[in-house]
């Protein structure tokens, strides 16, 4: 292979790293790769690391050591975050995405790719510190983001059903009261699917009374898992007081004035 230049070396690292965000590669993957010294490898490491500071495209770090490296920790600063946010309520507060009931339709937002990965990288950033084994949300319309902050903190993630699937075995079923209507709902989960001990994350893009929270927060404790962990998308500002008492949320939800086609949603940043 002919010497590849310091732009090349740095340019694949970029990629490398970005494509596999929390996750470690040592010097030596690197060496073997482009054929130089862990030195000039050094190098190359704080020029990614600068351009990635000075865009404010995430985090680069290393982990010193025989079992070292470096990774890449995504990560938007609170300015972008709130543009985004700001972007994204404007978004939402269209006459149009009002369904009768007071609901608000979101989907072509949590399906689309670059839109539900940037909501993953901010619903993320709260629990990178944090002992998380798996992210759990339920189906349907959290599957998306969840799976884009499972992509972020690399961890896999698990989705509670509705009703039991014969394809996923043995299952445990569990009635639970929704906060806001007061209404039995029932949830599953295929035994088979946490690891006893677990510790987990449940992501969800609404929240109202927090109903759905607290009934996934006791199914994990017929798994005996510990829910450490909950981030939303959307909350509703009342009732103030949920049935769980921490959780994270980008937006709050005021309220929808359907005679008037008005969406009073603000960001939470």
């Amino acid at each position: 292979m002919s010497k590849i230049h310091k732009n090349e070396r740095i340019g694949a690292m970029i990629h490398i790293l970005t494509e596999n965000p929390k996750k470690v590669f040592t010097l030596n993957y690197f060496g073997e790769l482009f054929g130089c010294a862990k030195s000039t490898l050094s190098e190359d490491v704080d020029a990614v690391r600068n351009i990635f500071s000075r865009f404010q495209l995430g985090k680069v770090e290393t982990i010193s050591g025989a079992a070292g490296g470096v990774f890449y920790h995504p990560w938007v600063s609170t300015e972008n975050i709130q543009i985004f946010a700001k972007d994204l309520c404007k978004r939402i507060n269209q006459k149009d995405r009002i369904i009768p009931g007071g609901y608000i339709y979101t989907n072509d937002l949590l399906y689309d790719p670059e839109i539900a990965y940037q909501i993953g990288k901010i619903m993320a950033m709260p629990f990178h510190q944090e002992p998380i084994d798996y992210v759990v949300t339920i189906e349907t319309k959290g599957i998306p983001v969840a799976f884009m902050v499972a992509q972020v903190l690399k961890k896999p993630m698990v989705v509670v059903r509705k009703s039991s699937r014969l394809t996923e075995g043995t299952a445990i079923h569990m009635n639970y009261i929704t906060g806001s209507t007061k209404r039995i709902q029932t949830m599953s989960l295929a035994k088979r699917s946490l690891e006893k001990g677990a510790k987990v994350l449940f992501i969800d893009d609404f929240m109202k009374a927090g109903g759905t929270a607290k009934g996934i927060q006791d199914l994990m404790k017929e798994f005996e898992c510990e829910v450490i962990g909950a981030g939303v998308l959307m909350a509703t500002a009342e009732p103030q007081k949920k049935l769980i008492d921490h959780y994270h949320t980008l937006l709050v939800l005021e309220g929808v004035d359907e005679e008037a086609g008005q969406i009073y949603i603000s960001p939470n940043v």
